[in-house]
């Protein structure tokens, strides 16, 4: 995976592309990055602004870590239930 832009940069290439004064391809070029991770930075602007429906980045953060801490409490869960049917058959009579 191409290592990421810093956030500084990606902005300052949205605001130059967002000015309309040159087509995305020229912009792309002019600042090394493709055209299509142009497009997608502009698209993932405009979520944040609020002028597109999507997933902000504060949100896909969010949900990284809600998911995180589901599998956690999922592994937790399992292991505990273990725990209670190998106890539940340490008391069975005849043992």
């Amino acid at each position: 995976m191409a290592k990421p832009y810093p956030k500084e940069f990606r902005d300052d290439v949205v605001a130059v592309a967002r000015k309309g004064q040159a087509p995305l391809a020229q912009i792309a070029k002019d600042f090394g990055v493709s055209e299509g991770s142009l497009t997608n930075w502009l698209k993932q602007a405009d979520i944040e602004d609020g002028n597109r429906p999507g997933i902000t980045e504060d949100e896909r953060k969010q949900l990284r870590e809600a998911n995180k801490r589901i599998r956690l409490l999922e592994q937790e869960n399992e292991v505990l239930r273990r725990a209670a049917a190998y106890l539940s058959q340490a008391n069975l009579p005849g043992k």
